[in-house]
Formats: C-alpha cells, structure tokens, sequence
C-alpha cells in the first residue's frame, strides 16, 4: 500500500469527513502530504458543521486507532482502491461524487469490465421476476456480460446466483463493510463471490449497514455498469432511485413491464412509460449494450 493511498483511506474514515471536505482538501495538497501537519485540517474548519465535529475528525486524523486497521486489511486480502489508480472504475469517475476509496476482495479485474449490467428489483421478488431473469441470464452470461446488484435479498440474491449458476461473474455492492455482511443469511453468498467474484463497498470493512448508505450504494451500481435493468419494483422502490441514477449519469436504462393491475409492478411499468427500454428478450438488452 503506498503513502497515498494510506492517507485517503485514514482521511475517509474520520469521522465528520465527507465527501466535499476531501475534495477540498485534495485541491489544496494533491498528495496530502502535509495532512499529519499540526494545524493543517484547521484550514478546513469553516466546511465542518459544527466544532464538535472539527473536533472529532482533528482526535481521528491524530491518533493511530485508523491507521492500525488499516495496517490490517492484507491479512483479511481487502484490496484499498483510490480513485487515482488505474484500475478504478472509468465509469465510475465519470458520476456525481464518485467515492475516493473502494474497498474490494475478488476480481479486481471485473470492475473496467466492457459490459456490466446492473440488475435491481424488489426484495419481495415474485415467481414471475425470478422465471424473468432465470429467461434472460443464459444468453447474456454467454456473451460475457457481468451482472452488478446489491446483494440484497429478492431480486439482487437471484441475479447473483443465477450469473454463478450460469457459469457468469458477478459483483456484489454492499451498504456496510466486510465484516458485517446484510441480510446475515447472505453471508455465504458473499463469502463465494469475495474468493471467485467481487465484493465491493466504499465504506469501512467494520462499518455498519446505516439506512442512508443503501441509496448510496445505488450510485455505484449503476455508475460501475454501462446499463441497468430493472426487474420487479414497486411505484416507491429503491430499484428507481438506481435507475434515475443511471439516466441522470447518461447510462441506457431497461425495465421488464408486468402485470398492470398488480402494485408489484407499478414502479417497472411506469418507468417504461417514462423512457425505459421494455425487454422481452436477452437480445434486447445485448444490442444496447453492443451498440454503446
């Protein structure tokens, strides 16, 4: 692990240090090598909301609590990404506050992959969501395509198994860290996909799911992926905010329509009425994706 990366992965971790303070910060010392300076982060004081807060990422930034976990992720093979690297996610970059550090176990090679799919839907799945991606996952795993979820349950949970079951690769993002896997009974789906898959999160590996980092994870799924498709969702979803996520970003969003008088349903309906591309076929899907 080299300095840099070191030092933007202690600076994300303290707490009351957000996304707009690194920016700053990294305008001002590009390498940060002057962030362990005594009075540097009192340069930034007017970003913090509060003193308390000040006060809180100066007892961070200055003791090694951070910086010791950190000196431990190689032993649990957890891959620190930064947003300089090579391999960071092109796509990635090019969304609206792109994380500064991700962390990864797996194939660190699937995340520049050409064609990543994001695929997202209710956690209530039906039978017809999950006949819908069992119809449509053959064909596109053998065209190589990688499927992207959020290892949630429902939908995510059989995207991701049916792209191992087909013989596919998939990338797991998690609300959370590592060591606190969400739902718990997927904690050996994760475990698979960290040894032959990847696992990713921009939080912490002994972070907890919080409620707010679920729609934050959103914007990684779809930022990773060239388009999303959205299965099953209900008119209020999480899958939505995935899916505007990709349309405020530039990326092809396809839904499959359902039955119109059932409210499981009314989100993927909708959405189509609004622009999204209806799929009836895996070749619908793959042409967009050749094509762009």
């Amino acid at each position: 692990m080299d300095e840099f990366t070191r030092r933007l992965t202690h600076l994300q971790q303290c707490r009351g240090i957000g996304w707009k303070t690194i920016y700053h910060i990294i305008k001002v010392n590009p390498t940060l090598s002057d962030l362990y300076e005594q009075d540097f982060l009192q340069h930034f004081s007017s970003l913090f909301k509060s003193s308390q807060l000040f006060n809180t990422a100066l007892f961070d930034l200055h003791t090694d609590t951070i910086l010791n976990k950190i000196s431990l992720y190689d032993q649990h093979h957890i891959n620190l990404i930064t947003i300089a690297d090579e391999c960071y996610p092109q796509r990635l970059k090019e969304t609206f506050q792109p994380p500064w550090v991700l962390y990864a176990k797996g194939k660190i090679s699937l995340l520049n992959h050409n064609d990543c799919l994001a695929v997202v839907g209710s956690r209530q799945a039906t039978t017809y969501g999950q006949k819908a991606i069992k119809c449509l996952f053959p064909k596109l795993i053998s065209e190589k395509v990688v499927i992207v979820s959020g290892l949630a349950a429902g939908i995510d949970t059989i995207a991701h198994e049916t792209a191992i079951k087909e013989g596919g690769q998939t990338i797991a993002i998690i609300a959370g860290g590592f060591f606190n896997i969400y739902p718990k009974e997927n904690t050996s789906l994760a475990e698979h996909i960290m040894k032959d898959h990847l696992l990713l999160s921009e939080y912490a590996p002994d972070s907890k799911p919080a409620r707010w980092q679920f729609p934050q994870r959103n914007r990684i799924i779809s930022g990773i992926s060239k388009a999303t498709l959205v299965v099953q969702a209900k008119r209020r979803s999480g899958s939505l905010i995935t899916a505007s996520t990709a349309l405020n970003e530039g990326r092809d969003v396809f839904a499959i329509p359902g039955d119109i008088t059932d409210p499981a349903y009314e989100g993927t309906n909708e959405i189509i009425q609004k622009g999204a591309k209806l799929i009836i076929r895996a070749e619908d899907i793959l042409e967009e994706l050749r094509y762009n």
